[in-house]
């Protein structure tokens, strides 16, 4: 009887080295988005970071998301680059309406088979948002899962802590009869509404490479990054003290996320009427709970 080889991770579909290697290319992003208050780098079992200088009753505030089936057309188009700008809008703007600063940002890349290029420049991209939105990369998990996922297919999720004064905190509660309702401009879908914006292309039979809207490629305007609105908000909330309530609008659109912010008995207004729109053949409710904006 022939003695078996030994196996290796190799064998087995991980590949360590591409690993490294890739931490070594992400090294100069992470660094390019330190704080002040993050102390050391990248490579330890966790990252600190001290709470800002001038807080008085600081409170920590956290969240965690992804970027749908976005990532389903990124992969599709091969197009990567900003991707990782959504996962970091994603998560900071759920922070920024709570009025906290993000302070700093995680990531989690799972992939069947490891593509260091293309694991680059979504880190690449993560790192441009974390700049955006004056936040640290200050780590994260890349998971070579061979069988879990198909070939180079990879999922991604994006975590943020950030700090907020206690006296501070905007959460609705001050919200009255009378007060008014402002919507920001959304940079296109964002990263909600995808499997319906897939399902809209593949039912028209449509090939979005070569359709262009206002001059302008289809497939770019489907991929623009999710606008990250911390810097602009928290500047706004410093200056006019008359912010009472914000809606990160995501999954569910108006319908869903406005009430979240607003006390019980109270309803928003809302004039639909005003907004231009194209033929998308989707039914009103179906558009407003897609449509994306922050309102204040």
């Amino acid at each position: 009887m022939s003695k078996q080889p030994s196996l290796s991770y190799k064998d087995a579909g991980v590949d360590i080295d591409a690993g490294e290697a890739l931490v070594e290319r992400i090294k100069s992003v992470a660094k390019r988005t330190k704080r002040p208050e993050v102390m050391g780098g990248l490579g330890g079992f966790g990252a600190l970071c001290e709470i800002p200088v001038g807080y008085k009753q600081p409170v920590l505030v956290s969240g965690t998301d992804g970027v749908g089936t976005k990532l389903r057309l990124a992969l599709n188009l091969n197009k990567h680059d900003t991707i990782g700008i959504d996962l970091v809008a994603m998560c900071v703007n759920d922070l920024v309406v709570c009025g906290a600063e993000p302070l700093f940002f995680l990531d989690y890349y799972a992939t069947g088979k490891l593509n260091v290029d293309t694991a680059a420049q979504v880190v690449t991209g993560i790192g441009a948002g974390c700049e955006l939105a004056g936040c640290s990369l200050v780590g994260g998990e890349t998971a070579e899962m061979p069988g879990m996922y198909e070939g180079e297919d990879y999922d991604l999720a994006g975590f943020c802590v950030g700090v907020v004064e206690k006296a501070e905190i905007i959460d609705g509660s001050k919200v009255a009869a009378g007060d008014a309702l402002l919507a920001l401009p959304s940079s296109g879908p964002h990263s909600n509404g995808y499997s319906l914006i897939r399902k809209i292309i593949e039912v028209a039979g449509a090939d979005i490479e070569s359709i262009q809207l206002d001059g302008k490629p289809l497939t770019e305007l489907l991929m623009a990054p999710t606008r990250i609105y911390v810097k602009p908000l928290l500047k706004l909330i410093k200056e006019t003290g008359a912010v009472k309530a914000m809606a990160h609008i995501t999954g569910g659109g108006l319908l869903d996320n406005i009430p979240r912010v607003l006390p019980q008995g109270a309803q928003a207004v809302v004039d639909v009427a005003s907004w231009q729109r194209c033929s998308t053949g989707c039914s009103s409710k179906a558009t407003s709970q897609k449509t994306k904006c922050t309102a204040c």
